[in-house]
């Protein structure tokens, strides 16, 4: 019997119980954001913001709020960031960094190059050993700690340019593993590297059998796929067949609960999922309990914190804040309250915007969800509807109908005065289409006051377009590419979804 497993899960228990202790998380954020102006000051970006006048007040927090603007990626990089191209150094951070993160988010939008710096990089390996400890808090066996861990991500492989690397930030952190974990890490450097993500995942196929997985991490949506490639290749009914020691499901990029059904129907035992807030511009928080996909918020990791109240006279035509909009910091905030999250970061970020939305569970323990995107928010014709109630609202049609919905998009539609709702639905089962429009129209009005009283005005019309959810998984191909960070839009904007309804028409003819 091996004495690896039960050494490794007594040193978890211990590290999670250190750390634990040392918790202090609005003390924390203050001394992270002391720290940050004082290694910055001495920048552009710092002097102009007089960053040793911010540190010489008496409270730095209301001083930094007062004297530095809100940034979106086209301010900061318009205005900043477009320098580092340059060749500049010492713009929003001391030096220039070693990376940039390409951050294509949904599909079909632009790629943004975020600067990630070396104390980035510690950040996010730090908050990783954080989200390791907290396994302790999990009912694994001793045999887990020995298995493999499968990480889909983008291609490994990075673009040298102009004295930095560029690539996704799986395939930056990929590369920058630590020395002992290379050995657990799945699907290995090599497959990791190919560009083709369906070339990729054919490679995992083929090697599956000779790994012991006992981890999954990556985009619920690309990991299906290619857990339904892997079955497929050993014609087994569910995953366990071919890996029976999987038992933790890493869940990244978005938000866990649309994909929870069909997930776990490709599962032959119960696998516990652990949300993951990571994105391109850091590592924000983990899941430490079971059952449960809230989040803790990493407070301590070269990572300040604001929150903005979610309301649509703080938010711009184009997703953007409005200056005038109040910020909060963390002692602040209130649970079950939506607001706009903004972070200053080690990499050079100030009071930026990621577009994600969350809410507090618990605000002494800083738990958080993930509720939406400042641009997954629809209100055209008043209807005030964010994503989570999108969500919601799709999870409730899996449950009246007994089906898995495996991807959505919604756009609404001006014909004339009016505006029409259309949402697109990934269904492999015959469902009527009236009737689904029927039921998600009746349980939003039940749950969002704007949304019914947008169904007596200007919203006329609600329309549900059963579709194979294959064609969302094409539409990523012929739209940006298959795989790593890229995600469905949630919302269409009417050109965008003239471009779809072509696809979808086409695709339709093709087969």
């Amino acid at each position: 019997m091996s004495i690896l497993g039960p050494i490794v899960k007594r040193g978890i228990k211990i590290l999670n119980f250190i750390l634990g202790r040392k918790e202090n998380p609005i003390d924390e954020q203050t001394l992270v954001l002391q720290d940050l102006l004082k290694k910055a000051q001495n920048t552009a970006f710092g002097k102009k913001y007089n960053f040793s006048e911010i540190l010489n007040s008496t409270d730095p927090k209301i001083k930094f709020k007062r004297k530095v603007p809100y940034h979106d990626y086209d301010k900061i990089n318009d205005e900043w960031w477009h320098f580092l191209h340059e060749g500049k150094k010492d713009i929003t951070w001391p030096g220039v960094p070693n990376y940039f993160a390409l951050s294509s988010g949904t599909t079909g939008s632009e790629s943004k190059k975020i600067p990630v710096t070396d104390e980035m990089l510690k950040s996010f390996r730090k908050s990783g050993l954080k989200q390791v400890a907290a396994l302790a808090n999990y009912d694994l066996p001793s045999s887990y700690f020995e298995k493999e861990v499968m990480m889909l991500g983008s291609s490994s492989n990075l673009t040298f340019k102009n004295g930095h690397y560029e690539g996704e930030i799986s395939g930056i952190t990929t590369g920058n593993l630590p020395f002992w974990f290379k050995g657990y890490y799945k699907p290995g450097e090599e497959i990791s590297n190919m560009e083709d993500f369906d070339e990729r995942v054919a490679k995992i196929c083929e090697n599956s059998s000779q790994w012991d997985i006992g981890s999954l991490s990556g985009i619920p949506s690309w990991v299906e796929i290619m857990l339904k490639k892997v079955m497929a290749h050993h014609n087994a009914k569910d995953i366990h067949e071919v890996w029976p020691n999987l038992q933790v499901f890493t869940s990244g990029g978005v938000a866990f609960e649309p994909y929870q059904k069909s997930f776990h129907s490709l599962m032959g035992k119960n696998v516990h999922v652990i949300n993951t807030y990571l994105a391109s511009e850091g590592f924000f928080a983990f899941g430490d309990k079971p059952d449960s996909l809230d989040m803790k918020l990493v407070t301590d990791n070269g990572i300040y914190y604001e929150f903005v109240p979610f309301k649509p006279e703080y938010i711009q035509e184009d997703g953007s804040l409005n200056q005038a909009a109040p910020s909060l910091h963390l002692k602040q905030v209130e649970k079950d309250v939506e607001y706009v999250m903004l972070i200053s970061t080690c990499s050079g970020l100030w009071r930026y915007m990621i577009g994600d939305t969350v809410k507090f569970t618990d605000v002494e323990k800083h738990h958080i969800q993930i509720t939406g995107r400042t641009k997954f928010f629809l209100n055209v014709e008043g209807s005030q509807l964010s994503v989570n109630k999108m969500d919601d609202a799709i999870k409730h049609l899996e449950e009246k109908y007994e089906v898995e919905i495996h991807e959505y998009t919604l756009a609404s539609i001006r014909h004339g005065e009016d505006f029409t709702h259309y949402w697109h639905i990934g269904l492999e089962e015959k469902i009527d289409a009236d009737k689904m429009a029927l039921e998600i129209d009746k349980y939003l009005q039940d749950v969002n006051k704007n949304y019914k009283v947008a169904r007596t005005r200007m919203l006329k019309n609600v329309v549900v377009i059963p579709i194979d959810p294959d064609i969302f998984f094409d539409w990523n191909a012929h739209s940006n590419k298959k795989g790593g960070q890229v995600k469905m839009e949630r919302l269409m904007s009417e050109d965008k979804y003239k471009e779809w309804r072509k696809f979808v028409i086409e695709w339709k003819k093709s087969e």
